[in-house]
C-alpha cells in the first residue's frame, strides 16, 4: 500500500502531540493491506477523537491563519487550518502544521528565576529558582529605582507577539502609570517603516485592501518579499491566481534570486538600495508618457517633497543633531515640481545604477500605466528593513497613486507582516514610543486629550508628567542600555539578544555595550534563549493557547484564540504578571484624588481587579472588559461622555472601529472598520471605497466622515487630512550606509527559511521542521565559492566591521545570490548572524537595516 506523504505528516503530528500532552489514544483496529482504498496511516490519525475542537490563531507570522486546536483531557493534542477563517479559508504552512508541538518542548520555563551571579550573563548559569512573591516584589523595587533616574530611566521592549490584550495593558501601565514613553515594540525593527510610509501618506496606518485581491490581480509585484518562504498560505494564492486568470503576471524585485524568484514571470534583481531609483523610474514613465490617471491625480491627491541628504545613523544621537531633527520635514510642491524630480529616473540611468535591464524596467512600467490591468503590490522586509525603508514606502504608494490602482478590489499596495499581532497589537494599541491606540500619538495635544478622558485621567496629565513627547526607539533604547543610562530593562515575547542587529554590543561584549551587563534585565519567555542569557529575573510565561488572546493581522483581521489548556508548573499570563507589578509598583500613588492602581485597572477604571482576592479576575472576563475598553478609543459614540463622543468625532477614530468582543470568535475574526448594519457587525474589505458595506466596501465609514463630494472611482480618503487627498512624495535615490570595498568585498543579506520562525526559539523545538532544516546556510554563488577556495558544505568565515561568525557554506540552497552577494538566515543561535549586521536605521522610522551590509568572507 503507498502511504501519502500529506497522511504519514498529519498522522506523525497529531501522534506526537499527543505523547507530548501525555493522552492516550483510541483503539483501533489496523486495515489489512489487501484494502487498498483504505490507508491506515490516515485511518489511526482520523480515530483520534478530540473532546473538543476550540477556535484559534497561528503563533506564527502575520497572515494571521485561523486553526481548530483540538483538546482531550484539558490538553492540546491536534491542530487543523480553521476553513471559516477568511484569512486562510482552512490552509496552514508546514510551521502551522506542527504548531501544537510547540508548547511540549522539554525545557519550558516553568518556575521564576532570579540571577545571583551577573559576571555569567551570557549564559543560563547563576540563576536560581524564586516564588513569584519574591520575583515580583524584586523587580518592582527595581522599577521604582531606575524611574528616580529619569523617565527613561525603565524601560520596556515588546512584541507583535504580544496579544492585543497584553500590548494595551502594557501600554497604559507604562504611559499613564510609570508616566514613561521608553516603551518600543520589536516591530520596530520590521514594521516602522511601513508604519512611517502609511502615517505620512495617507495620514492612517495600514493596508487600505485585503487578501481577496490576491484572487483578483492580473499583476502582482513583490518588492522585496520572498513570500514563497515566509507568507506561502498567501503565495498559495498568487499561484491559484495565476493557474485560474488569464494573462495573470508577476514580476519579482529581489537582491537575489529565492523561491518567490521561481515562478515568477520576470525577475528583476537589482543592487541593493537601488530599489529607490527603480520607484522613481516608474512614476517618471507614467508622467512622461501620459499615462498616469490624471483624473484620480486631480481628484485624490496632493504632492510633498521632504528632507533630503539625510546622511545615515551611525551615531548614538543622531536623533538630536541638526539634521536628525529634521528628517521629518515637508512641504507641498506642484505636480511640475514633481515631475522636474522624477525626469532623471529614465530607464538608461536606473539601468546602470541597478543593473536591471531597461527593457525590463519599462515592461514592469507598463503594467501600472495599462488602466485596464489591476496591480497589486506586495512588500515585506527587503522594503522596511532599509536605511530608506520609509521612503521606499512612500514610493510604492506613490506609484499606484498616480497609476490609480488603490483601494480597489484587486488594486493596491499591501504591506506584509512578519509577526502575529505586530499590527493588533504593537501598533494599534499604542506600544510605540510615539503612539497611543487607534492611530493617536502622543505629542498631539487632541489626542492626548482624548486617551485621558477615555482613561479617565485628569486633563493635562500626559503633558504635565512628561509624556507628550516620545521616548526611546528600539534601536536609541538598547545604544542607551549599552551606554548605561537605561538602568531597567523589561522584554516580553522577543528575543533581543539573537534578533537585534550588531548583537555584540547588545549582550554586553563590544566597549560601548557594558551596561547591558551591569543593568537590571527582566525577560518573560517561555524556553531559554539568548535573552534569557541577559537577564537577572526570568519570569515564565504562558504560551499561545495556554491563555486567552487576541491577535490582529496583516489584513487588519482581529481574531480571537481561546484557551485550550493550562500554562506548565508555575507560568503564568503575562497580563497576570503586568498587573500583579502594577499594584506593587503604584502602591502609594495618586492620578488625580484618586488611587492610581484602581484608576488604571482597579474600580475607577478598567475593573479588572479582584480586591477579595487580591488578584486578577477571570481571565476571559478580564479580556472582555480590556476589550470593552479599547475599543471605546474607535468607536466614541458607544461612550456615555458626550465630550468623548465629541472628540473622537472629530479626530475620525471610527475609521478604525471595533465590534463586540463576542462577535469576532462568532465571526472567527473580523476585518476593521467593523460596522453595525441592520443589526449585523459586517467588515470592511476595502477602505475608502464606497459601496455596499456587506460586500465588504466601506459605506459606512465614507457616510460617516466623507467630505459627501462625488468623487472618481467613488473614493473618499476621508483620513487622508482635511482636503481628504493622500500625499505622492518625491523621495530621491541616496547611497546606503555601507557599500563592499576593497577590503570588505561582498554584501550580505540576512532573513528567514520556510521551516523555522525568527529566533528559532518554537520552530527549533518542533523535531520536524528542525530536522528539515537543523543549521542555518550561507547561501554563495559558485564563482564565489570557487574564488576563496571552499567546496560545497565547507565552513567559512562572514566577517563585517562589527564582528563575525562561522556558518557553514552551500552553492545548491534554495536562493541563488548573484556575485558577490550571500545569503544567512537568523534563526540559529549557534550562528548568531547579527553579530555582523548594522544597526543603522531610517531616519524616520528608525528601523535598522538588517538587508545589507558590507563583509568579506572566507574559508574557516
Amino acid at each position: 500500500m503507498e502511504l501519502t506523504r500529506r497522511s504519514l505528516l498529519k498522522a506523525a503530528a497529531i501522534s506526537s502531540a499527543m505523547i507530548a500532552a501525555g493522552c492516550a489514544q483510541k483503539e483501533v483496529a489496523t486495515p489489512e493491506l489487501k484494502e487498498p482504498e483504505k490507508d491506515p496511516v490516515e485511518v489511526k490519525a482520523q480515530s483520534i477523537e478530540p473532546d473538543e475542537w476550540k477556535t484559534s490563531v497561528c503563533r506564527y507570522c502575520g497572515t494571521g491563519c485561523g486553526v481548530l486546536v483540538g483538546v482531550k483531557d484539558k490538553k492540546v493534542i491536534a491542530v487543523k487550518g480553521d476553513p471559516e477563517n477568511r484569512s486562510n479559508r482552512g490552509l496552514n504552512c508546514i510551521k502551522g502544521y506542527y504548531l501544537g508541538k510547540i508548547l511540549f518542548g522539554k525545557d519550558r520555563l516553568t518556575k521564576p528565576l532570579i540571577r545571583e551571579d551577573n559576571s555569567k550573563k551570557r549564559t543560563m548559569d547563576g540563576f536560581r529558582e524564586a516564588s513569584w512573591e519574591e520575583a515580583l516584589d524584586l523587580v518592582a523595587s527595581k522599577i521604582k529605582e531606575a524611574r528616580a533616574e529619569g523617565p527613561n530611566g525603565a524601560a520596556f521592549w515588546g512584541s507583535g507577539q504580544m496579544t492585543v490584550h497584553e500590548g494595551y495593558v502594557m501600554s497604559k501601565f507604562w504611559k499613564a502609570g510609570l508616566k514613561s514613553n521608553c516603551i518600543d515594540p520589536n516591530a520596530r525593527l520590521c514594521m516602522a517603516s511601513a508604519v512611517v510610509g502609511f502615517m505620512t501618506t495617507f495620514n492612517s496606518d495600514e493596508p487600505m485592501g485585503c487578501y481577496d485581491d490576491l484572487d483578483l490581480a492580473d499583476t502582482f509585484v513583490t518588492w522585496g518579499a520572498n513570500m514563497a518562504e515566509m507568507h506561502p498560505v498567501l503565495y498559495s494564492r498568487i499561484a491559484a491566481r495565476k493557474l485560474s486568470g488569464t494573462d495573470v503576471k508577476h514580476y519579482d524585485l529581489t537582491t537575489y534570486h529565492t523561491m518567490t524568484s521561481e515562478n515568477a514571470d520576470k525577475v528583476l534583481i537589482f543592487r541593493p538600495q537601488t530599489d529607490l531609483a527603480i520607484a522613481n523610474c516608474i512614476a517618471n514613465y507614467l508622467i512622461q508618457t501620459d499615462s498616469y490617471d490624471k483624473q484620480f491625480v486631480k481628484d485624490h491627491c496632493q504632492f510633498f517633497g521632504g528632507t533630503e541628504d539625510l546622511g545615515h545613523t551611525w551615531d548614538d544621537n543622531y536623533d538630536a543633531s541638526e539634521i536628525g531633527q529634521k528628517v521629518m520635514g515637508h512641504e507641498e510642491i506642484t505636480f511640475e515640481d514633481y515631475k522636474e524630480r522624477v525626469s532623471v529616473y529614465t530607464f538608461d540611468y536606473v539601468a546602470e545604477l541597478s543593473g536591471v535591464p531597461a527593457a525590463d524596467l519599462e515592461a514592469l512600467a507598463k503594467e501600472f500605466a495599462d488602466p485596464n490591468r489591476k496591480v497589486m503590490s506586495t512588500w515585506t522586509m527587503g522594503v522596511n528593513q532599509h536605511t530608506r525603508g520609509t521612503w521606499m514606502n512612500n514610493l510604492i504608494y506613490s506609484v499606484h497613486l498616480l497609476a490609480g490602482k488603490i483601494s480597489q478590489p484587486g488594486c493596491g499596495p499591501f504591506s506584509l507582516t512578519g509577526q502575529p499581532s505586530a499590527c493588533g497589537t504593537a501598533r494599534e494599541v499604542g506600544v510605540f514610543s510615539h503612539r497611543l491606540p487607534a492611530d493617536l500619538v502622543v505629542g498631539n495635544p487632541d489626542h492626548r486629550k482624548f486617551t485621558e478622558l477615555i482613561w479617565n485621567l485628569p486633563e493635562g496629565y500626559l503633558e504635565e508628567n512628561g509624556v507628550d513627547k516620545p521616548g526611546f526607539h528600539t534601536i536609541k533604547m538598547f545604544r542607551e542600555l549599552g551606554n548605561g543610562n537605561v538602568k531597567f530593562l523589561w522584554s516580553m515575547a522577543n528575543n533581543w539578544a539573537q534578533t537585534l542587529p550588531k548583537t555584540n554590543r547588545y549582550r554586553g561584549i563590544d566597549e560601548n555595550g557594558k551596561g547591558v551587563i551591569d543593568g537590571f534585565i527582566v525577560v518573560s519567555e517561555v524556553y531559554p534563549t539568548r535573552s534569557t542569557e541577559m537577564a537577572n529575573v526570568v519570569f515564565p510565561a504562558a504560551m499561545w493557547v495556554e491563555r486567552e488572546g487576541m491577535f490582529g493581522n496583516a489584513e487588519r483581521r482581529n481574531a480571537i484564540f481561546e484557551k485550550c489548556q493550562e500554562p506548565p508548573g508555575e507560568a503564568k499570563w503575562d497580563v497576570w504578571t503586568m498587573v500583579q507589578l502594577a499594584k506593587r509598583v503604584l502602591e502609594g500613588e495618586k492620578i488625580g484624588e484618586k488611587d492610581a492602581f484602581d484608576v488604571l485597572f482597579g474600580k475607577d477604571g478598567t475593573d479588572i481587579w479582584d480586591y477579595a482576592n487580591n488578584d486578577l479576575i477571570d481571565e476571559h472576563e478580564a479580556c472582555e472588559k480590556l476589550w470593552n475598553e479599547y475599543r471605546l478609543f474607535t468607536a466614541p459614540h458607544l461612550h456615555p461622555n458626550t465630550e468623548v463622543q465629541e472628540m473622537g468625532a472629530k479626530l475620525k477614530t471610527r475609521a478604525k472601529e471595533l465590534g463586540p468582543y463576542s462577535e469576532y470568535l462568532k465571526q472567527h475574526g473580523m476585518r476593521w472598520p467593523v460596522r453595525e448594519k441592520n443589526g449585523k457587525w459586517l467588515e470592511t474589505k476595502w477602505r475608502y471605497a464606497n459601496g455596499k458595506q456587506e460586500d465588504g466596501y466601506d459605506e459606512i465609514g465614507i457616510e460617516l466622515m466623507g467630505d459627501g463630494k462625488k468623487k472618481y472611482k467613488d473614493l473618499d480618503f476621508y483620513k487622508s487630512w482635511e482636503d481628504h487627498k493622500p500625499r505622492i512624495y518625491f523621495r530621491p535615490f541616496e547611497e546606503h550606509a555601507e557599500v563592499p570595498d576593497e577590503e570588505y568585498p561582498m554584501w550580505l543579506c540576512t532573513g528567514r527559511v520556510l521551516e523555522h520562525w525568527h529566533s528559532g526559539s518554537m520552530t527549533r523545538r518542533v523535531p520536524e521542521l528542525h530536522r528539515a532544516v537543523p543549521e542555518a546556510l550561507c547561501e554563495i554563488h559558485p564563482d564565489d565559492a570557487a574564488a576563496i577556495g571552499i567546496q560545497d558544505k565547507d565552513y567559512v568565515i562572514v566577517e563585517s566591521r562589527r564582528g563575525k561568525t562561522r556558518v557553514k557554506a552551500t552553492t545548491t540552497g534554495r536562493g541563488k545570490p548573484p556575485k558577490g552577494l550571500v545569503y544567512v538566515p537568523f534563526f540559529a543561535e549557534e550562528t548568531m548572524i547579527n553579530d555582523t549586521t548594522l544597526d543603522v536605521h531610517c531616519p524616520l522610522s528608525k528601523e535598522p537595516d538588517y538587508k545589507k551590509c558590507a563583509v568579506k568572507v572566507y574559508k574557516a
